[in-house]
């Protein structure tokens, strides 16, 4: 005989929530997000807890903003901990602003996240970010050996590394071909003795030219590996885009990740390039939509 387990709970409090598919138009692909819409309420302790839940790389949380400048607050979270900004959470967060009729489409909505204000320019095909901040470049170089250590390759495989910033510091690796970036693996001990203090602990690792092949790992955050990593296109684009020759123009990279891992993905980063210098970065793509739901958080949570 069988009986019905009882379990007794304090009530909570349910919030709305949706699943997106960021950097894509294709479910159950691209980069998932999670997005609380009405998260006025939580506290951080809920949303640092609700992100580990999700377990995606990021869950946003959308909040009355300080001023009518903005269409919303937004704040970021990890697994692991709260971020000043990302990429494929601000479009994920406009797409769902979008469904929710909350922002003009075609239009500019204006998100404020820790960095600061984010624009995002959204159309019926997707939405990109714009950045015209200068890219942070430090001078020190990650050792090309010590890189090609953290991914487990030979060193003949990375052809150059930098580190770079853009709300989000990354160490960046060129590598000599896709193949080399598929064969990557994360070497936990060479990368804990190399980039856990480093200048930037996150791996982002690519190969082409114009059209780009590209993985990203980020232990430190609570990511083992991020299917598209937005804000680091930012940052690479912006240096890409300073080492061209020409002075004006404008320069397009598509770039494919989480390819490897089951969730391809579909970047495309703009730079926008005057008198020698990048003045204005645009990062973007599509997003499906592909659940809703509630989630009941404790009142005292």
């Amino acid at each position: 005989m069988f009986c019905a387990a009882r379990v007794d709970y304090a009530l909570g409090v349910k919030y709305r929530f949706f699943i997106a598919d960021v950097f894509t138009d294709q479910p159950f692909t691209g980069n998932q997000l999670g997005v609380l819409p009405d998260a006025a309420g939580l506290s951080t302790r809920a949303m640092q807890a609700i992100a580990r839940e999700f377990n995606f790389a990021e869950s946003t949380f959308i909040l009355p903003p300080s001023s009518p400048a903005f269409a919303a607050k937004v704040r970021i979270f990890t697994p692991n901990t709260e971020m000043p900004f990302a990429g494929h959470p601000t479009i994920g967060t406009a797409a769902v602003l979008a469904h929710l009729k909350r922002v003009k489409v075609p239009g500019t909505a204006l998100l404020e996240e820790n960095i600061g204000p984010v624009p995002v320019e959204i159309t019926a095909d997707g939405a990109r970010l714009v950045v015209e901040r200068p890219v942070e470049v430090p001078a020190e170089l990650p050792p090309r050996e010590v890189v090609a250590a953290a991914l487990t390759l030979a060193p003949a495989a990375v052809e150059q590394a930098w580190f770079a910033n853009s709300g989000v510091r990354f160490c960046y690796a060129r590598l000599k071909d896709r193949a080399a970036v598929d064969e990557a693996v994360l070497d936990r001990a060479a990368w804990r003795k190399h980039f856990a203090k480093a200048w930037a602990s996150s791996l982002y690792f690519y190969a082409g030219e114009e059209s780009l092949y590209a993985r990203m790992f980020a232990p430190l955050l609570g990511v083992e590996e991020d299917p598209a990593t937005g804000s680091a296109a930012v940052a690479m684009a912006g240096v890409l885009g300073e080492r061209l020759g020409a002075r004006n123009g404008t320069f397009t990279w598509r770039i494919d990740q989480g390819v490897a891992m089951g969730r391809p993905s579909r970047l495309e980063a703009i730079a926008e390039k005057r008198d020698g210098k990048v003045v204005r970065i645009k990062v973007g793509g599509k997003t499906v939509i592909g659940a809703e739901g509630t989630i009941e958080v404790p009142v005292d949570y």
